[in-house]
């Protein structure tokens, strides 16, 4: 089949600010799978400009494809582009497929085929196998039940093109295959790189950049946070194979920055380990940037040489929190005096530390802005990220924070840069007023300036400079947009009432089956949730205990 994936251009402060663009690691996971089956993919990303509605179309009209698959890396921010795009596509192209997947859809299809008919599958779980059977059936017109990891509508003639007098033009009565199961061994699928011009895709100043993943899922239970219930299980890839793959990628295309996607890549202190042996033997010059936990870094005290010599150069830490009680009530799993000791151990092996921080988790106080000040100057991290807590509706934080008012509307804004929830205590603007001070006093005190000016590493002195360039873009973005743009709300619904409370449950569990069938069934969805709120809450609750898991899909940035 001749098929499109389409990056649509994303509203948040991240895609829009910087010079540069990542590649979309999710549709080209896609991609490799759908090539080695002998398809005709190309992709398409609106980023570059980005391109408008109209631009987009004719670029689809003229390629011409089957199918175009849609998928996003921004959540739930994302989620409104895209429904943008799909209205008009099914105008323009009535017997094209239109197939969605994302960690949005993934939570959200009862209601997204319910309101968006131009939608015809949604992808649920991890996305290279299932659109492989997917594209497999419609190709061959085979029945659609089979599939497991889809969801569709009843009517739905299966068929090379879609069918438009046939297929069910109304919401009608959704069907959701049984979950897919998950990719074990993920050295089964391979990224379809060769649909990029690694020379359009850059990073850490204009270096050519690719974003990977070693591993996929985290063993944690942050409660604002859904990975975990994302990928169902942290599985990581064969660490040798893994190096090579980022080596070819350096001598063959000349790439130099690996920007890590995982949520948690070095939870096993072994395979991470082996990971970096390999691709110290590779002997290749690469800048490697990504996340990780403060209690990771501690652990792994005596072997941070190895991450210097691999090239690592930048960790984000999300310490989320200064505050004890308040990292106790989201499971964060990690303390203040970690989170220091991380800091100070990055700095001992010239590794960049960025503390990432969160405001919205509490009902903070003038005096909790304070003292937070306080106290990340004295964790003194290189850079810093501040971000705002964001509900999205498939984590336990939603459910638990029903009752506080939206103050932010547009699920455009919700990208974490930006208020989402009412604080009791002090008003969005003095809120604004505490991140920015915060910001400034941190990136501008003699520490960080002698940072960035007088390190004695080279490329440390080059990427603090980077990242100092696009912080006053970012700022100036920010403050603008706060001022003119936002279209905040000063008497907006609680959280339940915007989410739906019942709708909440549902999205927390959607896809949450603590078991898979050996064979696949077909699950029947009404517009509530079956079983009435008496069996959402006993499920809930399973929830809560571990006792149940949720799919996810596929792709973070």
């Amino acid at each position: 089949m001749k098929i499109l994936l389409l990056n649509p251009p994303h509203p948040s402060i991240g895609s829009r600010i910087p010079l540069e663009h990542l590649p979309p690691l999710g549709l080209l996971s896609l991609g490799g799978p759908l090539l080695d089956q002998g398809h005709q993919v190309e992709l398409l990303d609106a980023e570059f400009g980005p391109l408008s509605v109209a631009e987009i179309l004719e670029r689809i009209r003229h390629y011409g494809p089957q199918a175009v698959l849609v998928g996003h890396s921004g959540s739930t921010s994302g989620h409104p582009v895209v429904t943008q795009i799909t209205r008009a596509l099914r105008k323009a192209l009535e017997q094209t497929w239109i197939i969605y997947g994302g960690v949005f859809p993934t939570f959200h299809w009862p209601e997204i085929m319910e309101q968006e008919p131009q939608i015809d599958f949604i992808v649920r779980g991890e996305g290279e196998k299932t659109i492989v059977r997917l594209i497999r059936a419609l190709e061959a017109g085979q029945a659609l039940e089979n599939v497991r990891g889809i969801v569709f509508r009843n009517g739905t003639v299966s068929g090379p093109l879609r069918n438009a007098e046939a297929t069910p033009s109304s919401p009608g009565k959704v069907r959701a295959a049984e979950p897919a199961p998950i990719i074990a061994d993920l050295d089964t699928c391979r990224v379809g790189w060769e649909l990029i011009n690694h020379a359009r895709y850059t990073y850490w100043g204009q270096r050519r950049a690719v974003v990977v993943q070693f591993s996929r899922g985290c063993p944690h239970l942050c409660q604002y946070c859904g990975q975990r219930g994302f990928w169902r299980s942290w599985r990581h890839r064969d660490p040798a194979r893994f190096a090579a793959e980022l080596a070819r990628l350096y001598r063959e295309h000349g790439v130099e920055v690996i920007n890590f996607a995982d949520e948690n890549p070095t939870a096993s202190r072994q395979a991470w380990r082996d990971f970096l042996e390999a691709l110290i033997a590779e002997d290749v010059p690469l800048i490697l940037v990504g996340s990780t936990r403060a209690s990771d870094i501690v652990r792994d005290a005596d072997i941070l040489h190895l991450y210097k010599r691999a090239g690592v150069a930048r960790l984000l830490m999300g310490i989320e929190s200064t505050d004890e009680e308040t990292l106790r009530q989201i499971r964060k799993g990690s303390t203040q005096a970690l989170d220091r000791e991380a800091i100070h151990l990055l700095r001992k092996h010239d590794i960049i530390s960025m503390a990432a921080f969160v405001t919205g988790f509490a009902q903070e106080t003038d005096c909790d802005y304070w003292r937070t000040l306080r106290q990340i100057l004295s964790y003194d991290p290189d850079q810093i990220q501040a971000l705002y807590a964001t509900p999205h509706r498939w984590t336990l934080f939603a459910e638990q924070e029903s009752n506080r008012r939206v103050i932010q509307p547009d699920l455009r804004r919700w990208d974490y840069k930006h208020q989402v929830l009412q604080s009791d205590n002090v008003p969005p603007w003095r809120v604004l007023f505490w991140m920015k001070l915060i910001e400034s006093v941190m990136q501008l005190r003699p520490k960080s300036l002698c940072r960035l000016l007088a390190h004695s590493d080279r490329g440390f002195r080059a990427a603090m400079r980077w990242y100092y360039g696009i912080g006053r873009r970012v700022w100036v973005y920010e403050m603008w947009h706060w001022l003119f743009c936002d279209g905040r709300t000063s008497n907006g619904p609680t959280l339940g009432q915007f989410w739906g409370t019942d709708a909440t449950r549902r999205a927390l569990l959607a896809s949450n089956k603590s078991t898979i069938p050996e064979n696949p069934g077909i699950l029947d969805v009404s517009p509530e949730l079956p079983g009435g709120p008496e069996r959402a809450m006993h499920e809930l609750n399973q929830t809560r205990t571990g006792k149940n898991h949720y799919s996810g899909y596929h792709v973070r940035a």
